[in-house]
């Protein structure tokens, strides 16, 4: 039995034994772990996805399937949120697209002066986005930002953070892409097919790509819903004016050798080196004054150098580790901050101020101090996602060094899942100093636990779970057999927690899906 404590009185506990109760009911329903890709199984699957995500209110959100098209419904209370059960949604085998009808209703009703406010503020204590040239404007609880930035990820990075702000009930994005000089067709097309064939999250082989002046078109097949919304992004390279992906099918459910064709060969460490440095370069997260040194030996990259704010230091690892054929990333990045002329009280200021703007947190009683740049945090949260939240709220600040998580996880039984698929502002658990979860208890019995290891891994588009065998003694799983990168190894790990493994014994072995090239 689960035992655990909750105040009758707070809003978000009664939500986390709701959706707790709502888990229950899930992993216990007869057939669940039918695997087939069946819309009732692919809608629990949904449903399971969702719950187990900490950021997204599954309990307000309701999943149908139509041959392998979901439709969500419901309420959440911010953007982020509804965009987050999309993607989560989008990364469980079977589903072709989500129709996501969700509705926000944000839990503050600010007036559109207030709204406009804090965006513009929002947008100018943020590093990468107080150099863009962008208005706000507010109506009712929508927000528009018009202007223009020179690349797509600016643009994208500028509505994210607009998004972020509690209140926001829509977004219209009216940025425009200026270039800084126009490029080939040619041009365009080479760095789109390179930067499909080197990025981890997408199985490019049967992705074929196509310009006319300066407009893109994907076409082919892809493994899941999770890699064409991907594909998309990548397509977005300097010069583009449009890029269509009508005609990139999902069609393929496993890690098929088809879709994989030359991916993992084995790399050479100066061609991963060039791959990464590319990618810093077009990361809006990592301006021009950053330093950074980039070295790669036998597939592990140290990164050495200077950013010049927190959260840009973890944005240039998670660049470094979605490169295929990275195997780790050690990050020795330092935070040099540009030139402030704020003391700490006014960066304790700013932080409390950007926590309560932030949507996820701003409900949330939380203490800041400031000494000499580095931020100490207290308060209490209900989820490990909010209080990375908070401490990611903190870290996008210009003069802020460092941040000392202190604050207190009420559910602190409830691990928080990372799926490199989500929005560019997560990070995995291990970025975190202070994340250390361990279960304290055996929830299930193992028989139990090994039922659902295989389900999960049977789910996830992204793990061929025919080359992965799970067994289960005490609660611990051990994972044998072989996967073709880091990023498939570390789904099949965090699969094994899903289904409630309290601790995983990680025997896989990482190796090329074909023969190395011949040069």
């Amino acid at each position: 039995m689960l035992l655990f404590t909750l105040h009758p009185c707070s809003h978000k506990n009664r939500r986390a034994i709701a959706v707790m109760l709502i888990l229950c009911l899930v992993v216990f329903v007869p057939g669940l772990s039918a695997r087939e890709l069946t819309d009732t199984n692919i809608e629990n699957a949904v449903e399971r996805q969702l719950l187990s995500d900490q950021a997204v209110p599954a309990y307000r959100i309701t999943v149908e399937s139509e041959n392998g098209i979901v439709s969500l419904a419901g309420t959440v209370g911010n953007i982020l949120a509804k965009e987050r059960a999309r993607n989560v949604t989008e990364a469980v085998k079977g589903v072709r697209s989500v129709v996501n009808m969700i509705q926000v209703s944000p839990y503050q009703d600010k007036s559109p002066v207030r709204l406009k406010k804090d965006v513009i503020e929002a947008l100018r204590m943020n590093p990468a986005t107080s150099i863009f040239d962008i208005s706000v404007n507010a109506e009712e609880n929508k927000v528009i930002l018009e202007g223009t930035v020179a690349s797509y990820k600016e643009k994208q990075l500028a509505g994210t953070v607009a998004k972020g702000v509690s209140g926001v009930k829509s977004l219209e994005n009216n940025i425009k892409i200026s270039y800084p000089a126009q490029r080939s067709d040619k041009q365009i097309q080479d760095e789109i097919e390179q930067g499909l064939m080197w990025d981890a999250l997408v199985d490019h082989a049967l992705i074929e790509v196509a310009v006319e002046n300066a407009k893109v078109a994907l076409t082919g097949t892809v493994g899941s819903a999770a890699e064409k919304t991907r594909a998309m992004g990548d397509a977005w390279v300097a010069g583009v004016k449009q890029v269509d992906v009508s005609g990139l099918e999902v069609a393929r459910w496993a890690r098929d050798p088809d879709l994989r064709a030359d991916k993992y060969v084995p790399k050479s460490d100066e061609k991963i080196k060039l791959a990464i440095i590319t990618a810093l370069t077009v990361d809006p997260r990592i301006s021009n004054e950053a330093d950074i040194t980039v070295m790669v030996e036998g597939g592990v990259v140290t990164l050495k150098g200077t950013v010049d704010y927190l959260q840009a230091r973890r944005a240039a690892a998670r660049d470094a580790g979605n490169t295929v054929g990275v195997l780790r990333v050690r990050n020795n990045l330092k935070v040099a901050p540009l030139p402030v002329t704020l003391n700490d009280t006014e960066l304790e200021e700013n932080i409390k101020d950007a926590l309560d703007r932030d949507a996820y947190v701003d409900e949330y009683d939380i203490v800041v101090n400031v000494r000499s740049g580095v931020a100490e945090l207290y308060g209490n949260v209900n989820s490990y996602y909010e209080k990375m939240r908070a401490e990611n709220v903190a870290s996008t600040l210009a003069g802020i060094y460092f941040v000392n998580n202190n604050i207190v996880v009420s559910r602190e039984w409830a691990p928080y899942y990372y799926n490199p698929y989500l929005d560019q502002d997560d990070f995995p658990p291990e970025d975190y100093e202070w994340y250390n979860f361990t279960p304290s208890f055996q929830k299930k019995n193992d028989s139990r636990i090994l039922e659902n290891i295989e389900e999960e891994l049977w789910w996830d588009p992204f793990v061929n779970s025919d080359e992965v065998e799970v067994q289960v003694e005490d609660g611990e799983a051990t994972l044998t057999g072989t996967v073709n990168s880091q990023l498939e190894h570390d789904s099949a790990v965090e699969n094994a927690l899903e289904g409630g493994a309290v601790s995983v014994n990680d025997k896989l072995e990482i190796s090329p899906l074909i023969p190395p090239e011949k040069n």
